[in-house]
C-alpha cells in the first residue's frame, strides 16, 4: 500500500509541474532602478525611456522604485534591492552624502552600481551616466555673454541644496561669468527645483533691482515661475530667461522657447535607454568608462522647431514600439493560457487513472486490515478490563495510605502547635532576650514552623484530592505580597551570599488572589529554589504585565535544574528528579500547581540553566465566581513585634565590612527609649558614626555636629519630632540634612503631619531593620545626586523654585556675594560667613555637605573663572590680573589656573 501511495504522489507532482512550470529560458537579469521622484515630466520621461529599452530586451527583469523625494525611503529601496540580490542597481540620487554608505554596501555585496543624473560623494561607484552639469552651467553663461546687449546683470536660481546638479551647474555658470568683468551675478536664489520656491524671493530681488538683463534658472519649471513673477512686475519683456531640461511636453522647455517665454533652454537628456544599455555592459563585465557624459545643446528660436520635430518622431516610434510590445504580450498570454489548459487536461487524466488503480488496490487492502483490526481490538478490550481491575485495587490501597497519613498528620499538628506557642513565649521573655539562648530558641521556632508547614502540605494534598478547597480571593498588591513572603528567606540568602532580587516595574499592580493559598505556592517555589541553589548563586522573582491582560510571575534560580526529559513529570505527586539527592516529599510542586489552577491560572517550568517556574494569572476578577471573592483581604501574617521579630539571626552571623571612621557618614539618633537607642547604635555603628540625643538637646547637638542624616522619634521629652523637624528644615545651617521619622504613630493624619513638617522619610514601628538601612542609604544617595548637580552647575544654579528648598537660595546668595567681592583682595572666608549670617565652622560644614569641596577652594574657583574672563578681554596683563584677584604672586596664580583649566594663563590668553 505504501509503495502505491508513493507512486501516485510522485505522479501527481510530476503532472502538476507540467501545468504550473514553464521550461526555463535562462535566468533573467535583475535590474533595480531607484528613482528619486516622479513629480516632474523630466523623470517621467526618463522612466518611460528605460521601460521601453527594457521591453526590447526579454532577458531583463526591471524593477523601478519611486522614493517620492524621501532620502530615507530611497536608502530603504536600495537596501531592498541588495537583500533581493539584484544583478545590478541603477540609482538616481536625491542627495549626495546620505547615499554614499548604501552604495558602498552594494559594491561590497558584489552588485555593480550605476549612478545617473546626480552624483554621490566620492568616487566609490561603478560608473556614472549623465550630462556634464558643470558644462551645462558654462553653456548657459556663454550663451548669455554672447547674446547680451544691455546691463549684464544676472540672477541665478539654483536647484535644491545638497544635490550635485545644483552645485555643479552653479559652479560652471559662475566660472564663465566671473571671467567677464562686464557681467555680474546680482543675486543667487536658492530654489528646490519646483515653481513655488522661486516666486517670493525673486519678487523681492526684482523690486530692489529692476535693471536685470538675464535670469538663469537650473530647470525650465523654475524659469517659467521666474517669468510669471517678472510679469506681475511688468518686467517680463525687459528680462530674458534661460532654463535647463528642454523637454518636448506641455509647458516643457521647447514649447516655452517657441512661445517666447524663454529665450533659450539647455537640453538635459534623460539618458534612460542609455542607462539600461550601460548597465547591461557592466553586468556582462564589458569595459565601461567611469564617467559617461551625455551630449547637450542650447535650444533657442533658431532650432526649437527642428528639435521638436525630431523628438516628436522619436515619441511616435516609442508609441509604435509600446503598441507592438503590448500585442506581443497579449499573444504570449493567450499562448500560455492554451498551453496550460492542455497540460491541465493531461494532468486530470493522469490523476483519474491513478485514483482508479489506487481505489481497486485500497478495497482489497482495507478488507485485509479490517480483519486484523478486529483481532487487535478484542485483545485491547481484554487488557483494558485487567487494567481497570488493577487500578481499583491500587486506588483502594492508595486511599488507605492517605487516610493513615492524614490522621497521623492531624495527631502531629496539635503538639507542634503547642511547642510553637511556648517557643514564641520564650522569644518574648525579657530574661532570655539578652542571653545566648535566644538564638537557639529562634532556631527551634524556625524548624517547628518548617515541620508545621510540611504537615499542612500533607493535609492540603488530601483536601486537593477530595476537591474540598474553596478559593477566598481578595484584591492584593502583588509587589507588597511578594516582598512580604521574601522576608522569610532573606536571612538564608544573606548567610549563603545568594543574590536574592525582586523585579517589578509596576509596584501598584493589583491581582485577585487567595493570600493563604498563594503564600503556600510562593513558599514551595522559594524553598525549592534555595534547596537546589548553591552558595553565591542567584534567585530572582520577576513580575511582568503581558499584553493579553495577564500577569507573569517568574521564579528563577541558578541551581542544578531538572533534566529535560523529566520536565513533564515535575508536577506529578511524589515525583523526584533523577539529579535530586535532597530530602523531598514530592508533593509541594503538585500542590502549587493545583492552587494556581484554582485561581484559573497556569504554572509552568522551564529548565535550561537552573530552573524557572512561571505563574500566569489573569487581571481583574471576572474569571472568578462571586463566592470565590471576599471584599476585605485577610491579614494572614501576624503583626511583628518591635525589633525582635525583625532580627534575623542568620544575617547577624555574616561578617560585616568595617569602614574607617573618616569614611563613614554621621548619623544622629533622636530617641528617648534607651533600649531602642542601644539597638540602633549596635546595628548601625559598623556603617555610620552614630550620635544620640534624647530630644532635649536635639537642635543644639545638630548644630554642633551637622550630621549627614537624622533618625527622629515623635514622642520626646521636650519637643516632639514634628517641631524638631520644622525647626531644622527652616534653619539655613541644617536645612540640607535628610530626616527619617521613626514612630509608632501610623495613622494617615500622623504621616501627613510628618511630611508637612519637612521630613524626608516616615517609618512606623514595629519596623524592619533592613528597610530602615535601605532608607538611610537611599536618602544619602539622593543627597549625593543633589551634590553632583550643585558641583556641576555651581555657577549657573537656577532660581529656588526649581527644587523648592533653601539650599538653592543659599548657593545663589553665596555665589552673588563672592562674585561681587571677587576683585577685593581683602575679602575672606570670615567676611563671607558674616554676610551669610553663619559662623565660619558652620559655613565650612554647610558648603562641604552641599557641594563636596571646602569654601576656600570654591572661592578660588570663582576667582579663576573671573580671571579667565579678564584674560579674554586683553585689557590687563597676567601679573595685574593675579594681584587684582588677591593671589599672593603671579607664579601661584599661574599654577592654580593651570590646575583648573589644564593650560597656563599665557597659553589661554594667546588662544582667545
Amino acid at each position: 500500500m505504501h509503495k502505491s501511495v508513493k507512486y501516485i504522489m510522485v505522479l501527481f507532482f510530476a503532472s502538476f509541474s507540467l501545468v504550473s512550470c514553464k521550461q526555463k529560458q535562462g535566468d533573467k537579469i535583475k535590474v533595480g532602478f531607484s528613482q528619486a521622484m516622479t513629480t516632474d515630466d523630466w523623470r517621467k520621461q526618463m522612466n518611460s525611456s528605460i521601460k521601453i529599452e527594457a521591453s526590447l530586451r526579454p532577458e531583463v527583469d526591471l524593477k523601478i522604485s519611486d522614493a517620492n523625494n524621501n532620502i530615507n525611503k530611497q536608502i530603504e529601496d536600495i537596501e531592498r534591492f541588495i537583500s533581493n540580490k539584484a544583478d545590478i542597481i541603477i540609482v538616481s540620487p536625491i542627495q549626495s552624502k546620505p547615499l554614499t554608505a548604501v552604495v558602498e554596501k552594494s559594491l561590497k555585496a558584489g552588485i555593480p552600481v550605476l549612478i545617473v543624473d546626480r552624483k554621490i560623494d566620492g568616487e566609490n561607484y561603478t560608473a556614472y551616466l549623465g550630462a556634464d552639469n558643470i558644462e551645462i552651467g558654462r553653456i548657459a553663461a556663454r550663451y548669455i555673454i554672447s547674446h547680451s546687449k544691455n546691463s549684464g546683470k544676472i540672477i541665478e536660481i539654483t536647484g535644491a541644496y545638497g544635490s550635485s546638479p545644483a552645485y555643479e551647474r552653479s559652479m560652471g555658470f559662475n566660472q564663465i561669468v566671473n571671467e567677464n568683468k562686464r557681467f555680474k551675478i546680482v543675486n543667487t536664489i536658492q530654489g528646490d527645483w519646483e515653481k513655488e520656491s522661486v516666486k517670493i524671493p525673486l519678487k523681492a530681488v526684482l523690486q530692489q533691482n529692476p535693471n536685470i538683463e538675464y535670469i538663469f534658472a537650473h530647470n525650465d519649471r523654475m524659469a517659467l515661475s521666474a517669468w510669471e513673477t517678472a510679469k506681475t512686475l511688468g518686467l517680463e519683456k525687459k528680462i530674458k530667461f534661460i532654463g535647463v531640461d528642454g523637454l518636448n511636453t506641455v509647458n516643457g522647455g521647447i514649447e516655452l522657447v517657441k512661445s517666447g517665454v524663454l529665450d533659450g533652454t539647455i537640453l538635459y537628456p534623460t539618458g534612460g535607454n542609455e542607462a539600461l544599455k550601460l548597465a547591461l555592459k557592466m553586468y556582462n563585465k564589458e569595459p565601461v568608462s567611469k564617467n559617461n557624459i551625455l551630449s547637450t545643446i542650447v535650444i533657442d528660436k533658431n532650432n526649437a522647431e527642428i528639435i521638436e520635430n525630431q523628438m516628436d518622431k522619436v515619441d511616435q516610434q516609442q508609441s509604435v514600439i509600446e503598441s507592438q510590445q503590448g500585442a506581443i504580450k497579449v499573444q504570449e498570454r493567450e499562448y500560455a493560457s492554451q498551453n496550460n489548459l492542455v497540460r491541465l487536461l493531461s494532468f486530470f487524466l493522469v490523476i483519474i487513472l491513478s485514483l482508479t488503480i489506487y481505489s481497486i488496490y485500497s478495497t482489497i487492502s482495507i478488507s485485509r486490515k479490517k480483519k486484523q483490526l478486529e483481532r487487535i481490538n478484542q485483545t485491547v478490550i481484554d487488557q483494558n478490563n485487567e487494567i481497570q481491575e488493577m487500578a481499583q485495587i491500587a486506588q483502594r490501597s492508595n486511599e488507605a495510605k492517605l487516610n493513615f497519613f492524614t490522621g497521623l498528620s492531624h495527631e502531629f499538628k496539635t503538639p507542634i502547635t503547642l511547642i510553637m506557642s511556648y517557643v514564641e513565649s520564650l522569644i518574648e521573655n525579657e530574661k532570655i532576650k539578652g542571653t545566648a539562648l535566644i538564638d537557639e530558641v529562634k532556631i527551634i521556632h524556625k524548624n517547628s514552623n518548617r515541620l508545621l508547614r510540611l504537615i499542612n502540605q500533607l493535609l492540603d494534598f488530601r483536601k486537593i484530592e477530595e476537591q474540598k478547597f474553596t478559593l477566598r480571593a481578595s484584591n492584593t498588591k502583588i509587589y507588597d505580597f511578594t516582598n512580604e513572603v521574601m522576608t522569610n528567606f532573606k536571612g538564608e540568602a544573606a548567610r549563603r551570599n545568594i543574590d536574592f532580587q525582586l523585579i517589578c516595574k509596576n509596584k501598584n499592580l493589583e491581582l485577585f488572589i487567595d493570600k493563604g493559598l498563594m503564600d503556600k505556592v510562593y513558599f514551595n517555589l522559594l524553598s525549592n529554589a534555595f534547596k537546589f541553589t548553591p552558595d553565591n548563586g542567584k534567585i530572582s522573582i520577576s513580575i511582568f504585565e503581558n499584553q493579553d491582560n495577564t500577569v507573569r510571575i517568574s521564579f528563577k534560580d541558578s541551581g542544578i535544574g531538572i533534566p529535560e526529559n523529566e520536565l513533564s513529570n515535575v508536577f506529578n505527586p511524589f515525583f523526584r528528579a533523577s539529579n535530586n539527592n535532597k530530602n523531598s516529599s514530592g508533593i509541594g510542586l503538585h500542590l502549587s500547581k493545583e492552587f494556581v489552577l484554582l485561581h484559573q491560572g497556569t504554572l509552568e517550568l522551564k529548565s535550561k540553566q537552573g530552573s524557572e517556574f512561571v505563574i500566569t494569572l489573569l487581571k481583574g476578577n471576572s474569571h472568578l465566581q462571586p463566592s470565590e471573592i471576599i471584599n476585605k483581604a485577610e491579614n494572614l501574617n501576624k503583626t511583628p513585634n518591635l525589633i525582635s521579630d525583625n532580627l534575623d539571626i542568620e544575617t547577624d552571623l555574616n561578617q560585616e565590612i568595617v569602614t574607617s571612621k573618616s569614611e563613614k557618614h554621621t548619623l544622629l539618633v533622636i530617641e528617648d527609649n534607651i533600649d531602642l537607642v542601644a539597638f540602633l547604635k549596635a546595628k548601625l555603628s559598623s556603617e555610620y558614626v552614630v550620635y544620640t540625643s534624647d530630644g532635649s538637646d536635639a537642635v543644639k547637638k545638630t548644630m554642633e555636629i551637622i550630621p549627614d542624616i537624622i533618625i527622629c522619634d515623635i514622642n520626646l521629652v521636650d519637643k516632639d519630632g514634628y517641631e524638631i523637624s520644622r525647626e531644622l528644615k527652616k534653619d539655613l545651617r541644617s536645612s540640607h540634612i535628610p530626616i527619617i521619622i521613626l514612630t509608632a504613630q501610623s495613622t494617615k493624619e500622623s504621616v501627613l503631619k510628618g511630611l508637612q513638617s519637612g521630613v524626608d522619610q516616615y517609618l512606623t514601628k514595629p519596623f524592619s531593620l533592613s528597610i530602615l538601612k535601605q532608607s538611610i542609604s537611599s536618602l544619602l544617595f539622593n543627597r549625593e545626586k543633589l551634590r553632583y548637580y550643585y558641583t556641576n552647575n555651581i555657577y549657573r544654579v537656577e532660581p529656588e523654585s526649581k527644587f523648592g528648598n533653601q539650599e538653592q537660595s543659599f548657593i545663589t546668595k553665596m555665589n552673588d556675594i563672592i562674585t561681587r567681592n571677587v576683585e577685593n583682595p581683602k575679602f575672606s572666608v570670615e567676611d563671607l560667613a558674616d554676610k551669610l549670617g553663619v559662623s565660619r565652622v558652620q559655613l565650612y560644614r554647610k558648603v562641604k555637605a552641599i557641594i563636596g569641596i571646602n569654601i576656600s577652594d570654591h572661592i578660588n574657583n570663582v576667582k579663576l573663572e573671573k580671571a579667565a574672563e579678564l584674560l579674554k578681554s586683553n585689557n590687563m596683563n597676567i601679573s595685574e590680573i593675579a594681584y587684582s584677584l588677591g593671589f599672593s604672586s603671579p607664579n601661584y596664580f599661574s599654577t592654580a589656573f593651570k590646575n583648573k583649566f589644564g593650560i597656563s594663563p599665557k597659553e589661554y590668553k594667546s588662544s582667545t
